[in-house]
């Protein structure tokens, strides 16, 4: 018998013959503290729900801008949704984001007809 960190470990138990089994026998408190530990680490994460409105800088952060000023005329001109709940703060719509980035996408491997040509 060996007592480790309130933990019995019985060993070289032999119910038939050339099977050993051993048995543990934890202390209630210590086998709570391992318990929490197993369930932290299998944990399974929960997904982040990603914000709908973000602000400028993570706008400009997504646009790969640098500017302010370039941000400010994407709004005025119409090419992202923005709301503002309040004087000094203003919210930029992450889908409008997105869907003006994907306005710009070039196909690649494309022929004349337009079409995308597989390769392989």
């Amino acid at each position: 018998m060996i007592k480790v960190a309130g933990i019995l470990i019985y060993s070289n138990l032999q119910l038939y013959p050339m099977e050993k089994l051993e048995i543990v026998c934890i202390e209630s408190e210590a086998f709570y503290k391992l318990l929490e530990q197993v369930l932290l680490h299998f944990k399974v994460k929960e997904p982040q729900v990603a914000d709908k409105w973000i602000s400028g800088p993570e706008a400009m952060k997504m646009l790969r801008i640098k500017s302010k000023a370039t941000l400010q005329k994407m709004r005025d001109e119409g090419h992202i949704r923005y709301t503002q709940p309040e004087k000094k703060i203003i919210l930029y719509d992450v889908d409008s984001i997105n869907d003006y980035l994907e306005d710009f996408v070039y196909e690649p491997f494309s022929n004349s007809s337009g079409k995308t040509i597989k390769r392989g």
